[in-house]
């Protein structure tokens, strides 16, 4: 893996393709521009998580429904790890998560992270009118829209989705942040993998980006949107065991996702502990530093919080839970 490849017409075989399949016709990280009524194209990013299908289903959605006739604007596919994707997967074991390594990662220094910045500067070249970057999530979440600049063209954007928005600025690497430098560019988060309700709001929102001239200079009016900002990421401590079942380190609650978007009280339990389990879970602000004692505390076998916070990404997957995190908490934002 040395260099990206780059299509100028649709790979055979792409529009049938299955997650697990599209290896076959685009066997790794792929840049795929297709022509339209205007210029400069819309960026779409997907299976940049293999085990997250709504990008590829949504898009094949949206190219049946211009089949002989021209798009509206052009459109660049950004096709992220469908080796991972063929054994539905995150990422592979000797992989990096592949959307942690974008330009201004701390996770720099791989072949993968040096393949992606080569992509982003043959994009540079190209210019990008807006970026979609298309996830699904294991727990239950709303679908919702992530963007890390408040810029009046990022929340009307974001608004294009639905009115609950995130505003983060770690984790770092992340695809939406590095094409931010590019254009609006936005996160969309479609639910879980087998949302068929997802992928249409994700075919919907390209579409609806695809037939914009411009993006509005004054931001949404007020109440329009719900805004929300990322505090801090909870994650569990590495080499401890996450499970439903007593014998763990950290034990999680049947219906823990309930919680996710649930604005909680100071004192809500998040898990529980084993009483062998020291200091199970660390939280990291967005700047980088342990922000633990600050967010959580623990009261006999139970983690509790220490302040109101909103929960998101809560899940029950354990091998998520170790490749990326327990939890985000967020706090609402007002815009000024």
């Amino acid at each position: 893996m040395t260099t990206i490849t780059e299509y100028f017409e649709l790979p055979d075989g792409f529009i049938e393709a299955t997650p697990t399949t599209l290896h076959q016709c685009v066997p790794g990280p792929a840049l795929i521009h297709l022509e339209g009524q205007r210029e400069p194209a819309v960026a779409v990013v997907l299976l940049l998580h293999g085990n997250e299908p709504v990008g590829l289903r949504a898009v094949q959605q949206l190219l049946r429904q211009y089949t002989g006739r021209p798009l509206p604007r052009a459109l660049t596919l950004i096709v992220g790890n469908p080796q991972a994707a063929a054994l539905n997967q995150r990422h592979l074991d000797h992989q990096p998560d592949f959307n942690r390594i974008w330009p201004g990662t701390e996770q720099g220094g791989s072949p993968e992270a040096d393949l992606f910045a080569e992509l982003c500067r043959r994009l540079e070249g190209r210019g990008l009118f807006a970026a979609i970057d298309l996830h699904n999530n294991t727990g239950r979440n709303p679908h919702y829209a992530c963007i890390n600049r408040l810029d009046a063209p990022f929340l009307n954007l974001a608004a294009l989705f639905g009115r609950t928005v995130v505003y983060f600025t770690r984790p770092r690497g992340v695809a939406s942040m590095a094409l931010a430098r590019l254009g609006p560019s936005v996160t969309l988060e479609c639910g879980h993998p087998e949302d068929a309700a997802g992928v249409d709001h994700a075919r919907e929102m390209i579409d609806a980006v695809l037939h914009l001239g411009h993006f509005a200079e004054e931001p949404p009016r007020k109440g329009a949107i719900e805004i929300f900002h990322t505090v801090a990421q909870v994650r569990v401590r590495a080499g401890l065991q996450v499970g439903l079942d007593a014998q763990h380190h950290v034990r999680l609650e049947p219906d823990l996702d309930g919680l996710n978007f649930q604005l909680l009280p100071a004192g809500s339990r998040l898990v529980n502990v084993h009483a062998d389990a020291r200091d199970p879970l660390i939280a990291i602000a967005e700047d980088g530093s342990e922000v633990t004692d600050e967010y959580l505390e623990r009261t006999g076998q139970e983690i509790r919080l220490k302040r109101q916070a909103m929960p998101s990404m809560l899940t029950l997957d354990t091998r998520v839970i170790a490749q990326d995190c327990l939890c985000y908490l967020m706090e609402p934002l007002t815009l000024p």
